[in-house]
């Protein structure tokens, strides 16, 4: 049988399977595999939608081309693929040993066609919630590990298809959940994981509110807009520029068509800190209650220990983004480093050496390429992102049924209630299969 030499494409192309493939091998890794003095220490990366958030991704990538390359972009509007091609050619053309023509990454129409280059190492996916699965999916089968923006998925079933793919062909998979990168919101959970401030009694979080989702009349569809590619799996809707704007106040964020709305937008970061502090990561609460269930006031979910979660928008009284109450104190955080607690010393104590210390990761595109070299799994791995999305998604559902919802977070099953299990995944429009 003939010998593949041991490259770094090689190790990360096969992931797992080709570490332990040579973990018997004498000089496992050569020198000049991942060091300084390989003849590209770059990850080559793919940018799949072009957006708001893809240019707050490229932002940080352009400042780091120790570390990698933008190779290749893909959009279904072809004029941002075009902007897009442009901005990151002339911050390459900039750099003396940027090993990219100053005419930048190369375009394509689909995400198909750019998957099919074997020489992309990892993609980022930045489309609207709608397509995140399809393309995540797509680009692990082709070899390609993943860094997929938040929430993970648009549906339960999505999100464990995913994990499911990830673990067969071993790929490294970063969700876009950042807070966990961010040492504020680790101390907090910390705080919480090592019962500084006692039982866990209530955890308050604001999420904020989107508009109603409008009823649009029908514009032309600009020239250089694929609309039905945009629609995905999705139901067909007349076009409207409203409907596909990735505004950050609304635009395709108000429908539930293509996310989950304000739970899908903040509640996938804030929720995901809450599994974190609760030791949830690879399980979840078991029941949902929607607003006005019974009197309930706010969107409420349980876990199985009692400790309840409501969502407190529009109400005095929440100190931060995320407050968490115990039966000896209280702490609560929010971004930019704001964050505080009662009683005040918790926030300088330091751990000691039989604590719980949670993954320490200060960056989360760090965290990424630093898991593509050595094959671990991500502070936000796809089982976490999945877990954390599936919160999402089932106070979603529970607000669609107006009742409670009781869930078994083991068996990934809605209790008792066939007409809200049928809501754990969506109809796909034909040629849109997963």
């Amino acid at each position: 049988m003939k010998n593949v030499p041991l490259t770094r494409r090689t190790v990360l192309k096969r992931g797992l399977a080709s570490i332990i493939a040579y973990a018997a091998a004498p000089n496992f890794f050569p020198a000049s595999l991942f060091g300084q003095g390989a003849p590209s220490n770059r990850i080559t990366l793919g940018l799949v939608g072009n957006g708001l958030i893809c240019n707050a991704h490229v932002g940080v990538l352009l400042g780091r081309p120790e570390d990698c390359q933008i190779v290749a972009t893909c959009d279904v509007m072809r004029s941002k693929a075009e902007k897009m091609r442009a901005r990151v050619g002339a911050a390459y053309g900039k750099l003396k040993d940027s090993g990219t023509p100053s005419s930048g990454p190369d375009i394509y129409a689909t995400h198909e066609e750019l998957l099919a280059r074997t020489d992309i190492d990892a993609v980022f996916v930045c489309t609207p919630d709608h397509w995140h699965a399809a393309v995540a999916n797509a680009a692990m089968k082709a070899g390609k590990d993943v860094y997929c923006e938040k929430p993970q998925t648009l549906t339960v079933r999505e999100g464990r298809v995913l994990v499911e793919t990830a673990r067969h062909h071993g790929r490294v998979f970063q969700t876009g959940t950042q807070q966990r990168s961010n040492k504020s919101f680790r101390k907090a959970a910390e705080i919480v994981r090592n019962g500084w401030i006692g039982d866990i009694k209530l955890i308050r979080t604001r999420l904020g509110e989107f508009a109603p989702a409008a009823q649009l009349p029908e514009e032309p569809v600009p020239a250089d807009f694929n609309y039905e590619r945009w629609l995905g799996p999705t139901p067909w809707r007349p076009y409207n520029a409203l409907r596909v704007k990735g505004d950050y106040g609304g635009g395709w964020r108000c429908f539930l068509e293509y996310g989950g709305r304000k739970n899908g937008d903040w509640g996938a970061h804030h929720f995901d800190i809450i599994q974190n502090a609760l030791g949830m990561d690879h399980s979840g609460p078991v029941e949902f209650i929607p607003i006005g269930h019974e009197g309930c006031k706010y969107q409420t979910h349980v876990y199985a220990n009692g400790v309840r979660v409501e969502r407190y928008d529009g109400e005095p009284g929440l100190r931060g983004m995320i407050e968490f109450r115990g039966t000896k104190g209280t702490v609560w955080v929010s971004r930019n480093d704001l964050f505080g607690s009662d009683p005040a010393e918790l926030i300088a104590r330091p751990l000691r050496g039989e604590d719980i210390h949670l993954y320490a990761s200060e960056e989360h595109h760090t965290d990424f390429f630093n898991c593509i070299r050595s094959r671990q799994r991500p502070i936000s791995d796809v089982e976490i992102g999945h877990r954390s999305a599936t919160v999402c998604h089932l106070n979603v559902i529970a607000a669609q049924v107006r009742r409670a919802i009781r869930w078994d977070p083991v068996k990934e099953e809605i209790i008792g209630d066939p007409v809200a299990a049928r809501l754990l995944d969506r109809p796909r429009r034909a040629g849109y299969v997963l």
